[in-house]
C-alpha cells in the first residue's frame, strides 16, 4: 500500500527538534521549540501540578471513561479561567480535547460542517497547524495582515482593512495573548475594533489561546477574549493547558463556544469528539480542574506562573540590552516590548541556517525565537551571534 507513497514534508518545528537532538555541541541553544525553560534550561513540572497529581493518585478509585465532552468540572473551571463573568455560564458550551490542536480541529470541522461555504481568515504570520488543518478539511482560507516588520508592532490598519472584507458566517482566527509567533499582541482598543468589525460584518471570531498568564497576568491576558464574548452573539475559543500549566505531554485542551444554543452546540461537540477520538484524556484535565478549584493549589500555581512570566520578561530585557551593546543601536529594542515566549527577529532562512550551522543557535526558518529558551549564560553568545549574522 505504501510502496509508491511520497511521505509528507515533515513539520518544520518537529524537524528542528530532531536536528537539535542530533547536534553533539554542548553549547547549542534551542530557541525554536515552543516550550518554557527555567533559568537552568529545564522544562520543569510545576510544584502545583505535582501536588495535584499526588492527591489524585491517593483518592482516585477508577480509570473508567468520562463523558464524550470530558469532565464537566474541568470545562467549567476553564470557562471561569478564560471568560470569567463576561457571559453567563448558560451561554457557554464546552468540550475537552486532546490538546489545543485538537480543539482547533474540532472548531474548524464543526464550522465546516455547519457552514461549508465559510472562509477562514488567518493572520500573516500564523502557526503552521492552522493552514494545514484548514486545507485538509477543504475549507476556503484567506490571510489578513498582522505584523509590521519595520516597527516590530501590530499592523492595525492593514489588519482591519483586510478583515473588513469578511462576510457573514466567515470565521476570523485570532490569536489570544502571547499566541502569535511574532510576539505582538493586539491592545484592548484593537480587540474592541475587532468586536465592532465582527458585529458589522457578521463574521465570527475564533480565538486560539495557549499562553494566558504569560503576558501581563491571568486577568489582563483574558481581557480581549472577554470583550468579544460580551459584545457578540457567538465566539469560538480553543484553549490549551500545555504552556501555562506545563502539561505538554498530557494533551489538555478545551473548546468553548459562546452561543444562545448551548445544548445544540454541546451535542455537536460531543458528536465530533466521538467521531475523531471518542473520550478526551482525563488525567491532565483532572489536574487542571483540581488546581483551579482549590485555593491553596491555585495560589501556588499562580505564583509559579508569575515567576515564569518574569523569567521570560527578564530574558527579553537582557537580550535587548545585550544586542544594544553588540550592535551599537536600538535595532532590536522591540524585543523588550513584545509579550510571551516568541518574537520574530527579522532573520532570513539563509541567516537562520548560518546561526544553526556556525553558532549552534536553533531558530525556526522564518526567524521566530523562543525567548524562554535563553539562559543568562547563553544571552551574551546569542547576542553576539545575532549581531554578526544579521549585520
Amino acid at each position: 500500500m505504501f510502496e509508491t507513497v511520497t511521505p509528507p514534508e515533515p513539520d518544520k518545528i518537529i524537524r528542528l527538534m530532531g536536528m537539535f537532538a542530533a547536534d553533539p555541541r554542548v553549547d547549542k541553544v534551542d530557541l525554536g521549540v515552543g516550550v518554557y525553560r527555567s533559568p537552568e534550561g529545564k522544562t520543569p513540572v510545576m510544584a502545583a501540578v505535582k501536588a495535584a497529581e499526588r492527591a489524585i493518585w491517593e483518592r482516585q478509585e477508577s480509570k473508567g471513561y468520562v463523558g464524550l465532552r470530558g469532565d464537566p468540572g474541568f470545562i467549567e473551571a476553564m470557562r471561569r479561567l478564560i471568560l470569567g463573568d463576561a457571559v453567563p455560564e448558560a451561554r457557554v458550551a464546552g468540550a475537552g480535547t486532546p490538546g489545543g490542536t485538537a480543539a482547533v480541529r474540532q472548531v474548524l470541522e464543526s464550522v465546516h460542517r455547519l457552514q461549508p461555504g465559510a472562509t477562514v481568515w488567518i493572520s500573516d504570520p500564523t502557526w503552521p497547524n492552522h493552514p494545514a488543518i484548514i486545507d485538509h478539511l477543504g475549507q476556503k482560507r484567506r490571510s489578513y495582515r498582522y505584523y509590521d516588520a519595520a516597527s516590530g508592532s501590530l499592523d492595525r490598519e492593514g489588519m482591519l482593512a483586510d478583515l473588513a472584507e469578511a462576510r457573514r458566517g466567515d470565521l476570523i482566527l485570532l490569536h489570544g495573548c502571547c499566541h502569535n509567533p511574532t510576539g505582538v499582541d493586539p491592545a484592548l482598543a484593537d480587540w474592541r475594533a475587532l468586536a465592532d468589525l465582527c458585529a458589522r460584518t457578521g463574521a465570527i471570531p475564533f480565538v486560539d489561546m495557549a499562553y494566558q498568564g504569560f503576558g501581563d497576568g491571568l486577568e489582563a491576558d483574558a481581557a480581549g477574549v472577554r470583550l468579544l464574548a460580551e459584545a457578540l452573539p457567538e465566539v469560538f475559543v480553543a484553549a490549551s493547558c500545555s504552556k501555562n500549566f506545563g502539561l505538554y505531554r498530557e494533551r489538555v485542551g478545551v473548546v468553548l463556544i459562546v452561543t444562545e444554543a448551548k445544548a445544540a452546540a454541546e451535542g455537536v461537540l460531543a458528536g465530533m469528539n466521538r467521531q475523531n477520538f471518542a473520550f478526551p484524556p482525563d488525567h491532565g484535565a483532572r489536574v487542571v480542574q483540581d488546581i483551579l478549584s482549590d485555593q491553596t493549589l491555585g495560589d501556588a500555581w499562580r505564583a509559579e506562573l508569575e515567576g515564569m512570566r518574569e523569567v521570560m520578561a527578564g530574558n527579553r530585557r537582557a537580550l535587548a540590552q545585550a544586542l544594544r551593546g553588540a550592535t551599537g543601536s536600538d535595532r532590536f529594542g522591540f524585543l523588550a516590548a513584545h509579550r510571551g515566549m516568541f518574537s520574530l527577529i527579522g532573520a532570513s532562512p539563509e541567516q537562520v541556517d548560518i546561526l544553526r550551522e556556525k553558532h549552534g543557535i536553533y531558530l525556526v526558518g522564518d526567524g521566530r525565537m523562543n525567548v524562554a529558551g535563553l539562559t543568562a549564560a547563553a544571552i551574551p553568545r546569542v547576542a553576539a551571534a545575532l549581531a554578526e549574522v544579521l549585520a
